[in-house]
Formats: structure tokens, C-alpha cells, sequence
């Protein structure tokens, strides 16, 4: 099992930017189909992106298409989610989620390991 530690939220204005970086220990990277979903207080997990393990395919959800970016460096066992046009409506905390089976999905419940989650808040 891997874990995960998440970084590189903070605040924002609107319009700004922001990269998060997801470190993975304990597995090797190649292995996991890698994503990242977001809570806001009182709202369920939703699902942002994911990318497989060989980064050949990615999947976004609609709401952050066009302005967000996954991408993975397996060689640091890292992932990232770069942030461009931030609304305020992006505010959340961001969660890191990995997947041993190879197939990008949706759905929180298939992912295996979790990070703590690192909280972005954009300001208007």
C-alpha cells in the first residue's frame, strides 16, 4: 500500500494559480493509476482528475476542464495538479488517491490510498 502526502495549497486570489504536488512512498508509481478529488464543508468528494500509469491517458471532470492539468514524474514518485484560472468555487481540500488496478475511474470508492489532503482556498 502507498502512501500519500499532498502540498502546495494555499491561498489565492481569483484568477491565480497553484500547483499541487502528491509525494508517494512505500510503492512503486508505474503500478498506480493516480487522482485527485476535492471536498468543500458539507459537500461530498468529488472527483477532479486522474491520470493512468503510464500518463498516455488522463480524465477530468467537467467543471475544471480547460484549467486544470494532471501529470505524474514517476521517477519522483510524484504526481501534480496544476491549477490555472482559479475560481472561487475551486475552494476545497485537495486529496491525493491511488488505484493498484489500471483502469482510470470515477468513482472515490475504487481508490485504495488517500492523502491528508492539502486546503486551497481562492479568494474573490
Amino acid at each position: 500500500q502507498v502512501q500519500l502526502v499532498e502540498s502546495g495549497g494555499g491561498l489565492v486570489q481569483a484568477g491565480g494559480s497553484l500547483r499541487l504536488s502528491c509525494a508517494a512512498s512505500g510503492g512503486t508509481l508505474t503500478n498506480y493509476v493516480m487522482a485527485w478529488f476535492r471536498q468543500a464543508p458539507g459537500k461530498e468528494r468529488e472527483f477532479v482528475a486522474a491520470i493512468s500509469r503510464s500518463a498516455s491517458s488522463t480524465s477530468y471532470a467537467d467543471s475544471v476542464k480547460g484549467r486544470f492539468t494532471i501529470s505524474r514524474d514517476n521517477a519522483k514518485n510524484t504526481v501534480y495538479l496544476q491549477m490555472n484560472s482559479l475560481k472561487p468555487e475551486d475552494t476545497a481540500i485537495y486529496y491525493c488517491a491511488s488505484r493498484i488496478l489500471p483502469t482510470i475511474t470515477t468513482y472515490s470508492g475504487a481508490y485504495g490510498s488517500w492523502g491528508q489532503g492539502t486546503q486551497v482556498t481562492v479568494s474573490s
